[in-house]
């Protein structure tokens, strides 16, 4: 009977300091400020173009590394191979940073097409890319800890005017080119977290364009809904994406602040940015919910997927007076 009770014993306390590893391993970081961020790095330097940005995805990429229990993504052990929400918020960071990382590569740091590539985005943006699931051979977070090292080299170099190969151009078209890639983003993030609930859709692929053409026949409508056990995946996918995405922003008002200011659209990313704000209010529901309608139980999909649609029409405004002359 004492063996009994021991091994019972034993198994509660396993289990109950599991939940909590797996509780504590599950706590979304804080935001930090952007603005105090770039003066902590660089008091003298805080009017270098790109500076802020460049600071600003590094110190995601660095979260997304040293938050609690560090990188989850890839973890082959339990508990940590067990959860579901962490990693799916690891990866919406990751893929804002790999975006942001692209235009930082073909567009941000080059001054037309035929420029050249800069060395340290050159070898940052791919090390970005490799699966997040990847543990071993090699492990995502030694590439990402490579990608971060390239990143710092790019900052550096902006800052030293003997180094006139690393530049960042604050440009109204480089600005719109990544915006217009955040929209697709956001866009089907609001879609996948709209069906929570299921949706037919018409389909409205070739709308707007009577001699368009696609591979194969699909039909006119269909039934789109989200798997019951990928609802809460997809909160937290767009939930980490969310938090990266308003960090990245409101470094973009600071480097871009002469061109949002000339073009008038300083309030519309301001818009952008309180809409995602909304999207880190604290879940107190100890699960997510996926209530119907105007039901008894919330739906906490679609109420992410308002305040995502909000800011996404709210970067179409910016992304059309960006085009403006």
């Amino acid at each position: 009977m004492n063996r009994f009770r021991i091994l019972s014993l034993t198994i509660l306390f396993v289990f109950i300091l599991g939940y909590g590893t797996a509780w504590w391993a599950s706590s979304e970081p804080e935001l930090f400020d952007v603005k105090d961020l770039s003066a902590e790095l660089s008091p003298e330097h805080k009017q270098t173009v790109g500076y802020t940005t460049t600071s600003a995805l590094i110190r995601v990429l660095e979260t997304l590394l040293t938050k609690n229990a560090g990188f989850t993504s890839n973890d082959v052990m339990p508990p940590f191979s067990l959860l579901d929400n962490m990693p799916a918020w690891e990866l919406g960071v990751l893929e804002m940073s790999r975006d942001l990382a692209l235009a930082l590569r073909k567009d941000l740091s080059r001054s037309q097409s035929q420029s050249i590539e800069n060395q340290y985005l050159k070898l940052a943006q791919p090390m970005l890319n490799i699966d997040h699931r990847s543990w071993a051979v090699p492990a995502a977070e030694t590439e990402y800890q490579q990608a971060i090292r390239q990143l710092v080299l790019y900052r550096t170099a902006l800052l030293d005017p003997a180094k006139t190969d690393s530049q960042f151009y604050t440009r109204a078209d480089n600005l719109r080119d990544w915006l217009k890639n955040v929209e697709k983003r956001l866009g089907s993030y609001s879609q996948r977290l709209s069906v929570s609930v299921g949706q037919d859709r018409l389909n409205t692929d070739l709308a707007g364009d009577r001699n368009a053409r696609q591979s194969t026949l699909t039909a006119e409508s269909n039934r789109i809904k989200t798997s019951w056990w990928s609802i809460d995946d997809e909160f937290y996918e767009a939930r980490g994406a969310c938090w990266a995405l308003l960090h990245l922003l409101k470094a973009i008002e600071l480097d871009f602040a002469d061109v949002l200011t000339n073009k008038n659209a300083m309030i519309s990313l301001r818009q952008i940015v309180r809409e995602l704000e909304a999207t880190q209010q604290p879940v107190w529901s100890p699960m997510i919910l996926n209530g119907r309608g105007f039901g008894f139980m919330a739906n906490h999909s679609l109420v992410m997927a308002n305040y995502i649609s909000r800011a996404n029409a709210a970067l179409l405004d910016l992304t059309e007076l960006l085009a403006q002359g």
